[in-house]
């Protein structure tokens, strides 16, 4: 999620390269870039799948050359685990020789809001816009309802529709002989910024499926965890972002219980949760987050 750009803010361009996390699962990490996604690149014997495809068509360039180094000559399959710019906007650079998959709601989303958030973002600063430019919000080729799986050769891609949660199209990538999940923006790891709260573009959050949502990730019981920004980790990363939502929400509970406005409750949550900690990134997400649970609870007039 976005953050003010300040003259120190690093542009938005995919710089890392892939590690192997496991046998023929590769991540190109974020590097704690505002806006640069977790990206992973699966290889097959028969074929690669590419899960995200960076913000703008130059970050999308630059992850189909690497899948194509890590994997030459094999077909080549794209998945995105949500609409949003920084995890498909660079989709167009598959759009010619590969196949693009997607599920059906975030065709929707990508449909309904996409032009909305393309303009969004490019007043985020002058890195941003300049890595949206002549971006085209591609469609994928295949959509598919609730599930689908793809057969590389060796390794199963299970696709599997979560929404709603951080959007309504969320869907995670587990593949199933590695046990590594891939969990798009349901989980950041040491990072606030979940919430993509933009009235009128993105009111479609939905903090309890979330929470729902977080308690079937851990039951899949993963080996390695890619989330949508941060660090790589184990299935501790999923818990760790459930019971922060679930603090979030007894908390925002409580106090408007006691009486506090709406105002109040972000202003105290806010505060306690800089507090409890104190290294994650991009706190200013937290008062989103306790509006979201404010509002999902009727507490507004």
């Amino acid at each position: 999620m976005p953050e003010a750009e300040t003259d120190a803010a690093p542009a938005p361009v995919i710089e890392n390269s892939p590690v192997e996390v496991s046998d023929g699962v590769y991540v190109i990490p974020d590097g704690r870039v505002p806006l640069v996604t977790n990206i992973g690149i699966v290889r097959g014997s028969r074929a690669v799948l590419v899960v995200d495809a960076g913000m703008g068509p130059r970050n999308g360039e630059i992850v189909r050359r690497h899948a194509e180094d890590l994997a030459p000559g094999l077909p080549l399959f794209l998945t995105v685990t949500h609409f949003h710019p920084e995890h498909g906007f660079g989709a167009q650079a598959f759009a010619d020789g590969a196949t693009i998959v997607y599920n059906r709601e975030q065709l929707d989303d990508l449909r309904s809001k996409g032009e909305g958030y393309l303009e969004r973002f490019r007043t985020f600063g002058d890195a941003i816009a300049e890595q949206l430019e002549d971006v085209e919000l591609v469609e994928p080729h295949l959509a598919y309802e609730g599930a689908a799986e793809i057969l590389l050769g060796g390794s199963t891609a299970q696709l599997r529709t979560f929404g709603l949660g951080h959007t309504r199209g969320d869907q995670v990538v587990f593949l199933r002989e590695q046990r590594v999940l891939f969990t798009g923006d349901l989980v950041e790891s040491g990072c606030f910024a979940i919430f993509p709260w933009f009235p009128p573009d993105e009111v479609d959050v939905d903090g309890d499926r979330w929470i729902a949502v977080l308690e079937q990730l851990e039951r899949l019981e993963p080996s390695v965890v890619v989330p949508g920004h941060g660090d790589v980790g184990d299935a501790g990363i999923i818990v760790t972002a459930r019971e922060y939502l679930e603090q979030l929400r007894s908390e925002t509970r409580r106090l408007a219980a006691g009486g506090a406005s709406e105002d109040e409750v972000a202003a105290e949550l806010d505060r306690s949760m800089r507090e409890l900690h104190p290294d994650w990134l991009q706190p200013e997400w937290i008062a989103f987050g306790a509006r979201h649970f404010f509002a999902a609870d009727g507490n507004i007039n």
